[in-house]
C-alpha cells in the first residue's frame, strides 16, 4: 500500500494514470478533478485503510455538467468502520465555512470502499444528501486503486466521467 501513497504524492506520476482506473461505462456528465486533488484523495484512502476514508470536495461551480473539484478536504470517519463512513459534522461545518470564505462551495463527497467495487451501496444511496453533489468512491479492492464518480438523484445512480485537469 505504501507504493500508492508514494505514487499519489508524485503528481508527475499522475500524468500516466495506469495505476488508477477512472474510466467507466454508461457515463452521464463529467467532473473535472485537479491532479493534486486526485492524489490527495487516493493518499487519504490508502492512509485510512483498513477503515473507510471520507472527505468533501469543493470548487467554484456546482450543478452544471462539468463541475471542477479544486480542493479535497479530509474528514474524520466517525463510524471508524471498514464498511461505512460518517463525516464528522464539525468537519463538515468548518469546511462549509472555509470554502464559502473563498467563494467556493462543497460540490461533493468522497469515500473509500475497502473491500468492494467503487459503486454506491444502498447505504451510500440512502445517505446521499444533495442531488447536485458528486459522489466519488475509491475502491481498494484490487492491487491498484479504482476511482469512479456518480450523481445520485432520488435514489437513481448515474455514473459520470472523471476528467483530470492541471
Amino acid at each position: 500500500m505504501l507504493t500508492y501513497i508514494q505514487r499519489a504524492a508524485d503528481t508527475k506520476y499522475l500524468r500516466s494514470t495506469r495505476w488508477l482506473r477512472c474510466e467507466g461505462t454508461s457515463v452521464n456528465g463529467v467532473i473535472q478533478v485537479r491532479r493534486e486533488v486526485l492524489a490527495a484523495i487516493v493518499h487519504e484512502a490508502v492512509r485510512a485503510y483498513p477503515l473507510e476514508a471520507c472527505g468533501l470536495i469543493s470548487g467554484p461551480t456546482i450543478g452544471t455538467d462539468s463541475d471542477s473539484a479544486t480542493e479535497f478536504h479530509r474528514c474524520d470517519n466517525m463510524a471508524e468502520s471498514a464498511r461505512v463512513y460518517t463525516i464528522d459534522p464539525k468537519d463538515h461545518l468548518r469546511i462549509e465555512r472555509e470554502v464559502e470564505d473563498n467563494d467556493h462551495e462543497v460540490i461533493g463527497v468522497v469515500h473509500s470502499h475497502t473491500h468492494s467495487e467503487p459503486y454506491p451501496s444502498p447505504t451510500d444511496v440512502g445517505q446521499a444528501p444533495d442531488p447536485s453533489w458528486h459522489y466519488i468512491i475509491v475502491s481498494l479492492k484490487r492491487e491498484s486503486p479504482e476511482m469512479r464518480s456518480y450523481r445520485i438523484v432520488d435514489g437513481e445512480i448515474s455514473e459520470e466521467s472523471i476528467e483530470l485537469i492541471d
